[in-house]
């Protein structure tokens, strides 16, 4: 009997091997899009961002949304960066979508005070209860107005004074956009070893393969702030689901299904934070691998519902869930191995060095991306430097692979998870 299922165990280790160099080889033909795009890709961004706005008195009115969980000095900082974007003042609004339980909304009241002073027209739309999360508080604020464009930034992110003109410019030239997403930075990549690797791997997701999946026109999943919506596309998708815990992605899913692209400017940036401590990022990287899970999981049926999708729309939708795949696949051959070594011992040597050169393949493809990323990014990170957070990265990505492993019962069975807040506490340089 436990020969019988050292075998399985051992045959399971190997398809699950056999398919990791399925998503190997995804990981290399990435790396090479990214190559044969860049130069063209980046061409035509500095094209776009070239071209002439409407004078001042013919532009649209935006709104900027703020979503705010109890966020202390925080939304503060905020409203004072919103209200230096260059924008005209009779058509730029802002929402500060508060669900504070704390003094934040006071705090947020005493600044939108000043910044309506200052001519900015500002409303803090407090909700008692936070039906829905971000998703909830984005539909309320949405409904309470009737203007065609939406910027949603987070409340720790701060844009440069010309962000709106610059995504406005390309969103307004280009009828079929349903959002321009900025790429996200970050006010403290150097405070420590954790802040650091983060950097590296959220350079690679931002700078690698969200401007490739822009590139070659694959769906582009909306990362949550520093972009610009149109009203008309998040209405066509029914607007945001706050029984998602990643509401972006989800979003941004229905809208390319109903018809919408969206597109990714490297150049374009707003500055975040990053979580300093290794409890906070835990709990972010949950939420993520949860919320990932939960788009898939709810997409696929709808996915499949569409007839009109040829091969190569399905290969460009399912595609940027690759990644959530392959974390949890990584995670389950990893556990599959040990077992299948403890019940064959015979087969352990060879079963290891199989397992290990499909991971060491992927380790050597990941470097070459995030290096490339990198180099695209930050351009003046030492090869060396680079390679030794690289290892700090490989450690983050194991324990993503788990989370990602243990989301998935409870994203199957469907049950409700709440909204946890990553913890922020303001970036020392960037004072409120």
């Amino acid at each position: 009997m436990l020969d019988w299922l050292g075998q399985g165990l051992v045959a399971l280790t190997l398809l699950f091997c056999a398919l990791l160099v399925f998503v190997v080889l995804g990981l290399l033909y990435l790396l090479l899009l990214h190559l044969a795009l860049r130069r063209q890709g980046l061409a035509q961004e500095r094209r776009r961002l070239a071209l002439p706005l409407p004078p001042d008195d013919a532009l649209p009115h935006v709104v900027v949304q703020i979503p705010v969980f109890n966020e202390g000095a925080l939304v503060e900082r905020a409203i004072a960066g919103v209200s230096r974007l260059d924008w005209p003042r009779d058509r730029l609004h802002v929402q500060v979508c508060d669900d504070s339980t704390d003094g934040t909304t006071e705090r947020a009241r005493a600044a939108a005070e000043r910044a309506a002073a200052a001519g900015i027209d500002i409303e803090v739309i407090h909700r008692p209860v936070r039906n829905g999360f971000k998703a909830g508080a984005l539909n309320e604020a949405l409904a309470r107005t009737d203007h065609g464009y939406f910027a949603i930034l987070d409340v720790d992110y701060l844009p440069p004074a010309d962000f709106l003109r610059r995504c406005m410019t390309v969103l307004l030239a280009d009828e079929t956009l349903a959002f321009v997403q900025a790429r996200i930075d970050f006010l403290n990549a150097d405070e420590n070893v954790l802040t650091r690797a983060q950097t590296i791997l959220l350079d690679y997701h931002l700078g690698f393969e969200q401007a490739t999946r822009s590139w070659a026109d694959q769906l582009l999943p909306f990362n949550g702030t520093c972009g610009v919506w149109r009203r008309a596309a998040i209405e066509a998708a029914g607007g945001w689901d706050g029984r998602i815990l990643l509401e972006d992605w989800d979003l941004s899913l229905r809208a390319r299904l109903a018809g919408w692209r969206g597109t990714f400017l490297t150049s374009v940036t707003a500055a975040g934070e990053l979580p300093t401590g290794w409890r906070a990022w835990m709990l972010q990287q949950r939420r993520w691998a949860t919320g990932i899970g939960q788009v898939v999981w709810k997409s696929l049926p709808a996915i499949r519902a569409k007839r009109n999708l040829t091969p190569r729309d399905y290969w460009d939708t399912l595609l940027p869930f690759g990644t959530w795949l392959a974390y949890t696949m990584f995670s389950g051959t990893l556990i599959l191995t040990v077992a299948a070594m403890l019940a064959r011992p015979a087969d352990a040597l060879w079963l290891g060095l199989t397992v290990y050169g499909v991971f060491l393949g992927a380790a050597i493809v990941l470097f070459a991306s995030m290096r490339v990323a990198d180099r695209t990014v930050r351009r003046d990170t030492p090869l060396v430097r680079f390679y030794l957070e690289f290892q700090i990265v490989l450690l983050l990505c194991l324990y993503i692979c788990w989370a990602s492993l243990r989301s998935v019962p409870a994203t199957v069975l469907g049950r409700p998870r709440i909204f946890m807040r990553t913890p922020k506490r303001g970036s020392a340089a960037h004072p409120p």
